[in-house]
């Protein structure tokens, strides 16, 4: 089921054009490893949505600091990461809505300033309110960015930018 509520902040999946890249090589240099998903669930970056059973997936290292400062011309130095990420093994049509994806679970959301350094983090838990949480996130001027986190493993889910 996919909810449509309307919301002031966008998360952003990967870029079509970053998912070919991807596909190809990951930001490891590594080719895609790619699996047919049996179980379902696993949060995928380019449509926002868990997998489902049968699904062709892609593990793939992303390193999402580095992909949105080449954009932007920020330097994160040390606090570039990469870490892996679930995708579709082939192009799909990204997400659906625009409403905040993956809320049903303790979040992290980690802040990051316009060069690219770490500001701080928010452990969010629901029901909390995800969208108030950026909303304060964002109350910092010095904020550009926010990575919304896994807790159980920090793996990336989706970034969300200054609105």
């Amino acid at each position: 089921m996919t909810t449509h509520t309307i919301t002031a902040h966008i998360p952003r999946a990967i870029a079509e054009h970053v998912l070919a890249e991807l596909r190809a090589a990951d930001d490891a240099g590594r080719p895609a490893s790619t699996v047919t998903d049996t179980e379902g669930g696993a949060p995928l970056r380019c449509c926002l949505r868990r997998g489902e059973p049968g699904e062709r997936l892609a593990l793939v290292s992303y390193a999402p600091l580095r992909r949105w400062a080449a954009e932007t011309g920020a330097e994160p130095g040390a606090y570039d990461e990469q870490g892996p990420v679930f995708i579709h093994a082939d192009p799909c049509p990204g997400p659906e809505s625009d409403a905040l994806a993956f809320t049903l679970a303790h979040r992290v959301l980690r802040r990051y300033s316009r060069d690219g350094h770490i500001l701080g983090g928010t452990l969010v838990t629901p029901p909390e309110d995800f969208e108030a949480a950026l909303t304060e996130a964002f109350a910092d001027p010095e904020v550009a960015l926010v990575h919304v986190r896994a807790v159980e493993y920090g793996c990336f889910l989706y970034e969300v930018r200054r609105p």
